[in-house]
């Protein structure tokens, strides 16, 4: 037999939300209704079922978040129907008798959440159901944290030839082999302009350590509210504060064993670096309102634009959380020192437009080539990007053109340049990456008068890429 528990003052809690499904399965009718009728008056919906296999039919057709179990039912022990609702990701509470504490110690064994002993105290009840209902929100959050950046971190690559970002490459490839299981993992600092890539490097770190399928927890210092970024970090208990209804996990017990990025760093509250330095030093966090720790496991990543040694000297940045960071440092190059890295991430950047938005190729003209390798990018990357996802969206034929590349003029470095190249190339009807390539490595020779060590340089390439590529573009000195 299975039967909807409906309350008669229904109509005087349609407004309240449900907040979780719970079947009711027990076979004490009195006591089935008493409980579903607190429970609703609580904002449950509440479906009842008076046996074990009534409750196994009403499972597929409710999809119950959490079940109320009894152990002794008419057609068996609930055992039987334990292990159905685990597998199905059912929160699960017993309810035993007094004297079946062997029942309930099975029923955590096999998955259950927690036991409640009869004769059963409502209030006491609802308790144990809230906090179900809190680790079942949190477990989802988790897994949808977890589920969502394991997406974002997938193949992240850092684009480029340039020394300054083979050198940056190579850091981090030493930086990955310092992680290991016994101790706890050593705080980078990631510093450079805005725009430079500094989550880039901070995903990539990421994901080039044994736990990268663990959480990436990606927090803006910059972008959070300072009256909040206290509670978003550390978390909070139930009744910390007035509107603490629930028990709250922050950010930094978010990242589990994963990595916490602590992005623009140098805007965190003098306030709050004190705490900052506490959990770093001792690797444990403490919620707002509770007196327990708890371990912290995660990598620590922050990253700034600004420069935290003179923040220190102004008294704006704690000088032993900037040594407690500052372990390990990665300072990553403007674009305007990464040479022909400009060209090679524009190229990529038009592709990734035309293929999501289902444009045809485009191709860039001379004059916008030797644009892109003039301009002085004060935003680096991020406005690279923005710049050329604009001119191939506002492109109206296959070439893109000066007209379709809005940068200011007074941005664009003043040099003598060379023409003859940029004429020749000018005739062609499309211009490839490598047509462009050729066409700077021959202009910056002819600037040089052929000294390759210095074309390399200005270039931002070693000498010997230098020779490879003169040697792939059939250019002689």
């Amino acid at each position: 037999m299975q039967a909807t528990i409906m309350e008669e003052s229904a109509a005087h809690h349609a407004n309240v939300k449900p907040r979780m499904r719970i079947l009711l399965v027990e076979d004490e009718a009195v006591f089935a209704r008493a409980v579903a009728k607190r429970l609703q008056k609580a904002g449950y919906e509440c479906e009842h079922a008076e046996s074990i296999a009534d409750g196994r039919a009403l499972a597929r057709q409710f999809a119950p978040d959490l079940a109320l179990l009894d152990m002794r039912l008419p057609d068996g022990n609930g055992l039987e129907l334990l292990s159905d609702l685990v597998a199905k990701g059912v929160a699960v509470i017993v309810l035993t008798a007094h004297g079946d504490v062997m029942d309930a110690v099975n029923a955590m064994k096999q998955g259950a959440t927690d036991y409640i002993k009869k004769p059963v105290d409502l209030e006491e009840l609802l308790l144990a159901i809230e906090k179900a209902e809190n680790a079942t929100n949190l477990k989802r959050q988790l897994d949808y944290s977890r589920q969502r950046n394991s997406h974002e971190t997938e193949n992240i690559e850092m684009l480029g030839e340039s020394a300054p970002i083979q050198a940056i490459r190579t850091q981090v490839e030493r930086i990955a082999q310092l992680v290991s299981v016994e101790a706890a993992p050593p705080t980078i600092l990631i510093s450079g302009e805005t725009g430079t890539g500094k989550d880039v490097v901070a995903r990539l770190l990421h994901q080039s350590c044994k736990n990268s399928d663990r959480p990436f927890v990606h927090v803006d210092c910059a972008s959070l509210p300072s009256e909040l970024i206290e509670n978003e970090l550390f978390g909070h208990e139930k009744g910390a504060f007035t509107s603490a209804q629930n028990a709250r996990c922050g950010l930094i017990e978010a990242a589990e064993d994963g990595t916490l990025f602590l992005d623009e760093i140098g805007e965190l509250p003098l306030t709050l670096q004190a705490k900052l330095l506490n959990v770093l030093e001792r690797r444990v966090v403490r919620r707002i309102g509770s007196t327990k720790e708890r371990p912290v496991l995660a990598r620590f990543i922050a990253a700034t634009n600004r420069d935290l040694q003179q923040m220190v000297i102004d008294g704006r940045f704690r000088s032993d959380l900037f040594y407690r960071l500052n372990v390990l440092s990665l300072n990553m190059p403007p674009l305007r020192d990464r040479g022909s890295d400009v060209l090679l991430l524009a190229q990529h950047f038009a592709t990734h437009t035309e293929r999501r938005y289902g444009l045809e190729k485009r191709v860039f003209s001379p004059e916008v080539t030797e644009m892109l390798m003039r301009y002085r990018w004060p935003g680096n990357v991020r406005e690279l990007r923005h710049q050329i996802s604009r001119a191939v969206l506002l492109s109206k034929t296959a070439q893109i053109r000066l007209q379709d590349v809005a940068l200011p003029v007074e941005l664009v470095a003043n040099v003598k340049l060379t023409t003859t190249a940029t004429e020749d190339v000018a005739a062609a009807t499309r211009m490839t990456l490598d047509a462009a390539e050729k066409l700077m490595i021959e202009k910056t020779l002819e600037q040089t008068h052929f000294n390759i060590s210095e074309a390399a340089r200005q270039l931002g390439i070693t000498r010997m890429a230098m020779r490879y590529r003169m040697e792939k573009h059939g250019i002689r000195a």
